[in-house]
């Protein structure tokens, strides 16, 4: 299986699951968010911290029928990766492997840089939305 991500759209503190699975080393890695301007769904930031080995497992076996081949966001490939490597490249889109949107996670924030990604995010719940 590719490494890949698991991508979110920001609803307030709330982020639908649009598209995706992070696997590193055989395990979940990340979740994507990303948050609506218009219609487009823009990418917002990977979401690493928050997840507790149980809940890796949950979301990794919500997400596995939910599989599709298309990246939902507007914005990517992102041209660099950043300072702090928040960016996500088409290199780094190699890794993802998208869902569709049928899953619902709170993500706490501490605010928006200025490239429009979310500063310290925390994973903090899932439930089918």
């Amino acid at each position: 299986m590719n490494n890949g991500c698991i991508c979110c759209t920001v609803r307030g503190d709330l982020i639908r699951i649009i598209e995706g699975l992070m696997r590193r080393r055989g395990r979940f890695d990340a979740i994507i968010v990303g948050v609506y301007r218009g219609e487009d769904l823009m990418f917002a930031g990977r979401v690493r911290a928050g997840f507790v080995p149980a809940t890796r497992r949950e979301v990794f076996a919500a997400i596995q029928r939910l599989k599709t081949a298309q990246c939902p966001f507007a914005n990517l490939p992102e041209a660099r990766s950043g300072r702090w490597g928040e960016g996500l490249t088409a290199e780094k889109m190699k890794e993802c492997v998208w869902v569709r949107p049928e899953l619902v996670a709170e993500v706490e924030f501490v605010e928006w840089t200025p490239e429009g990604h979310l500063r310290h995010s925390r994973f903090v719940g899932m439930r089918v939305g």
